[in-house]
């Protein structure tokens, strides 16, 4: 029996989720793995647009008004009430667990991830992520809001962490050539997912609403069946290279024309102790919390300092009327739009730049472009240039949502690529630190200046600046980024070890058992009309998604 048939056979005894199962045969395309990992991230990036669902949680009882819960009852008695609804700061905390669930989760269970592989790791992403809608419809059945808070929460943020790391490993070890780009392209899906799910969530409360029901429940139960189709979909169309696949023509870098870019690889248990990662882990929560810190207060920073002049109208935010408050509000949510817009693009736009301009460069630009664009920020709006004020504000956000999307490859190019998706794992800790750090500086701060009598158009000026500060040391950690050294790295034979426990196809040495000539096959050709239907399911929605931004971005030039 020859080889080529010994891992065929193999494959074919493996179970339905074993990482064995999705080793790609010949003829198989590299460029059906983006898509399934879209599938996955474009339905958790629903947790970024849950906000569409704070007010008409807020009155599930009351319907049109809330019912408000006696001033002596405490938070456990609320937390089982039947006959009051809940505040939406109460809500809320949906939104925070998601995102510490996400960072724990990715950390804690990254390494059993790269073992078992992106199929079984995307199916439990799907089952907590979607059971976790239908225990909160359950929750909003019973009116109890510990199960909102475990339902979605707890559960769907462990759904979160998988799904969202799920691709990581899988997209760089097919897209050695172009790291930045492939993990920018599925993390663009994360960040566009709330631009896709808040309109249909609002269509179907809207579709469901009763005199009687608020539609949230419904709307629940119908997107987790949707999701969870889709997610399901992304699971079972990925993929893994055989261990040592290249892609066609492609040969790796030479370490001595760029010693950032390793050939050699980091076990996950390390990685706590590399000077490197506790670099990188300060690079990316000081972006993440400046980043987190202007979305929170983009909008509202907008409307008080530019106030009656958004309508033409010269005066300031305090002196307008009801009917200009809601004018102003519009054109507020145009703006978001616009940011969510660039949020999205520079994910893959920063990403793929990065493959030619390095990781390290990149980072340096967006830490220096950012410090003086946040610095700026506070002079566009003194002197009305609302243009200008937009321009930096979505330059921004570009940059925050490239740091997402570029920091797996530069993991990758330090740290190698055989655990990276464990490591990118508990890298996300930052992440979870900053959805904290950030927007406890601008509320603090915004509450501080207004205390001491500061007017509503100037309070977001000394923020801005720290926000700089915040920069200013993500810039210095990046620039004390440094090789990793030998001494971090596995051997030969540990290497080896660890390709069998994570059930590759490799000999004793660690090389790949496959023939060369089947290995030459994989990555390329297979059937185009496939290719084309996995990006048009996946394209469609997004290009919904953006025209639906669009249209409410659409307010802010008119």
């Amino acid at each position: 029996m020859t080889q080529g048939s010994t891992v065929a056979t193999a494959s074919a005894d493996a179970g339905l989720l074993s990482k064995e199962r999705i080793i790609a045969r010949p003829g198989f395309n590299r460029w059906l793995v983006p898509p399934a990992a879209l599938a996955i991230h474009l339905c958790i990036g629903m947790a970024y647009g849950f906000s569409v669902f704070w007010l008409p949680l807020s009155k599930a009882l009351g319907i049109t008004e809330a019912i408000a819960c006696p001033a002596e009852m405490g938070l456990f008695a609320r937390m089982v009430a039947t006959t009051c609804d809940w505040k939406i700061s109460e809500l809320q905390w949906m939104y925070t667990l998601f995102f510490v669930l996400l960072g724990c989760s990715a950390a804690i269970w990254g390494g059993w991830l790269e073992r078992a592989g992106p199929r079984k790791a995307g199916l439990v992403s799907a089952l907590c992520w979607c059971g976790g809608l239908v225990i909160s419809a359950a929750g909003i059945h019973f009116h109890q809001i510990w199960m909102l808070w475990l339902g979605s929460g707890v559960i769907g943020g462990i759904g979160l962490g998988l799904g969202y790391i799920s691709p990581v490993s899988t997209l760089i070890k097919w897209f050695p050539d172009r790291r930045g780009m492939a993990t920018g392209m599925a993390i663009m899906g994360f960040g566009g997912g709330a631009m896709i799910g808040s309109p249909l969530a609002d269509a179907l409360m809207r579709h469901f609403a009763t005199p009687t029901s608020v539609g949230v429940m419904e709307t629940f139960l119908v997107m987790a069946a949707l999701y969870f189709v889709f997610m399901m979909a992304g699971a079972f169309g990925y993929r893994v290279p055989p261990s040592g696949w290249t892609p066609a023509g492609w040969t790796a870098p030479v370490a001595s024309n760029n010693a950032m870019i390793t050939a050699n690889h980091v076990h996950v248990s390390k990685v706590w102790g590399i000077p490197q990662f506790w670099l990188l882990w300060g690079v990316l929560c000081l972006n993440v919390s400046a980043g987190i810190g202007v979305i929170g207060m983009s909008s509202p920073m907008l409307q008080e300092v530019f106030g009656g002049r958004l309508i033409g109208v010269d005066v300031g935010f305090g002196s307008l009327d009801p009917t200009q408050l809601a004018s102003i509000a519009a054109i507020a949510a145009g703006f978001t739009g616009l940011l969510s817009l660039f949020n999205i693009g520079g994910r893959f736009f920063w990403a793929s730049m990065s493959d030619k301009l390095g990781r390290k460069n990149t980072y340096t630009l967006f830490f220096v472009l950012g410090i003086c664009l946040y610095a700026a920020a506070p002079s566009a709006g003194d002197v009305g240039g609302i243009a200008l004020f937009a321009g930096i504000f979505c330059i921004i956000l570009s940059m925050y949502g490239g740091g997402f999307a570029t920091i797996p490859a530069y993991l990758a190019d330090l740290f190698g690529t055989q655990m990276v998706g464990a490591i990118h794992g508990r890298l996300l800790t930052a992440w979870a630190t900053a959805g904290i750090l950030g927007p406890v500086v601008v509320g603090y701060m915004r509450e501080y200046q207004l205390a001491h009598g500061s007017p509503p158009s100037q309070v977001y000026n000394t923020t801005m600046y720290i926000l700089a500060g915040m920069l200013v040391l993500g810039l210095i950690c990046n620039l004390l980024v440094r090789p990793v050294a030998a001494r971090h790295f596995m051997t030969p034979d540990e290497l080896a070890r660890e390709k069998q426990l994570a059930h590759e196809k490799v000999d004793r040495s660690g090389h790949s058992v496959l023939p060369p000539e089947q290995m030459a096959r994989i990555g390329h050709g297979g059937n185009p009309a496939l290719v084309a239907f996995a990006w048009l399911a996946v394209g469609i929605p997004m290009l919904f998604g953006i025209w639906v931004t669009l249209q409410k971005a659409f307010v802010l030039f008119h």
